[in-house]
């Protein structure tokens, strides 16, 4: 047990020495915090007066049109021919001109004309275009109020009932997805960095034959041990860093941002789940790394390799848009029951919607053993081909090391 203590208090030492990890550890903290610091002097340097009118001209060949309202910062004014308006544009007098065409009711097609280079318009200046258009369209047809309650867009507000009928405490808001898919995604950054690392702790010690010394004087159960422990404390402090920093920069950014992350709410039970899933995805992804170091003849060969399970653990974050829509989807039951989207997926559905007790403790479940099976064959494989150098294994050796080992 002594030697398993001083294995890991050496690779813990030099993990935590490495600058990577010192960088990784602080940069998002700092860049969080210089982000709000910047949003902060923006809004001190914005001047309130500086911001111009837009002037959109507008050609009505459908003689629909019998004003000239203004929108807000953009106002629309009427020019008798086509080339007027593209004199004023070359000119500089406006920004952009429209044409209503006189079948525009039937066809509903609208021309417009800028000095812009833009896929799509800008949103305000359709909202406005169509807001002008309906505002006229409806003039002395419908009262005015009506015309509003069309134009204006729908205020929703959606309050959230517990079991009783009464107000629930936990109201799902936008902010509430920020914090699960921002901790989701630096889970998987530290299972990246972990594995990453054993990965190249591993090959330079099978190159350097470091390994048969340490072979020598600790058993093959002690090392591994010893190896995935200290990284994964290593990356339990990133996580804790990154969880203390949180309070405080949640605090500077309701002072810049209106006020809009005050109602994000992180429950206890996010944090506890949150550590657990971390550990034992920490211990999935080493174990697995551990294996492929073991059976690769050099570290880029397995770092290739790692790849492909480290990139899958990115899976629910880049589907997260259309989780948020369908929360309750089969497809984010799957990808919560798998081991190595598990952790991931999980912590985002908690941000976005209630997760059953049962799918938490099946996915639990699964991937507590996935980790039990992943330690007995990574044990197994380190002590059978760990002092193998330069042989790529195949499948049958490996199978039958594990059957003799």
């Amino acid at each position: 047990m002594n030697k398993t203590l001083l294995l890991f208090k050496h690779e813990f030492i030099q993990a935590i020495k490495k600058p990577g990890y010192i960088i990784t550890t602080l940069l998002i903290p700092v860049i969080s915090l210089l982000s709000i610091g910047v949003n902060e002097v923006v809004d001190l340097l914005k001047d309130p007066d500086s911001t111009e009118t837009v002037i959109i001209g507008y050609v009505d060949e459908s003689e629909l049109i019998a004003g000239n309202p203004e929108e807000s910062l953009i106002s629309l004014m009427p020019y008798p021919t086509v080339s007027e308006a593209k004199q004023d544009l070359l000119a500089g007098e406006i920004t952009e001109y429209i044409i209503i065409p006189e079948d525009f009711l039937s066809s509903g097609f609208i021309e417009r004309f800028t000095q812009e280079k833009e896929i799509f318009p800008p949103l305000a200046t359709s909202q406005t275009i169509k807001t002008f258009l309906t505002r006229n369209l409806l003039e002395d047809k419908v009262s005015p109020r009506i015309v509003d309650s069309i134009v204006s867009p729908l205020n929703l507000k959606v309050t959230r009932l517990d079991e009783f009928g009464e107000i629930s405490d936990d109201q799902g808001s936008v902010g509430n997805i920020l914090i699960p898919a921002i901790y989701a995604f630096l889970l998987t950054m530290t299972f990246q960095y972990g594995t990453t690392n054993l990965i190249s702790g591993l090959g330079e010690e099978k190159e350097s034959r470091l390994i048969e010394v340490l072979y020598s004087s600790v058993s093959a159960r002690q090392l591994l041990i010893g190896k995935i422990l200290a990284l994964g404390v290593a990356g339990l402090m990133q996580v804790a860093v990154w969880l203390s920093s949180a309070p405080l920069l949640l605090n500077l950014s309701s002072e810049t941002v209106g006020g809009f992350f005050r109602d994000i709410q992180i429950s206890g039970v996010f944090i506890i789940l949150g550590v657990v899933y971390y550990v034992l995805g920490y211990l999935l992804f080493a174990t697995a790394s551990v294996t492929v170091g073991s059976i690769t003849p050099s570290p880029s060969e397995a770092h290739n390799l790692v790849m492909i399970y480290t990139l899958a653990s990115y899976v629910p974050i880049w589907l997260i848009g259309l989780f948020m829509n369908y929360p309750q989807s089969p497809v984010w039951v799957v990808l919560t029951m798998i081991p190595i989207t598990a952790p991931v997926q999980t912590l985002i559905r908690l941000g976005v919607s209630d997760v059953p007790s049962w799918q938490i403790a099946a996915s639990l479940g699964i991937l507590s053993l996935s980790v039990i099976i992943g330690i007995w064959v990574a044990e197994k494989i380190f002590r059978t081909f760990m002092l193998m150098y330069g042989k790529r294994l195949r499948l049958k050796e490996i199978i039958k090391g594990l059957r003799s080992a």
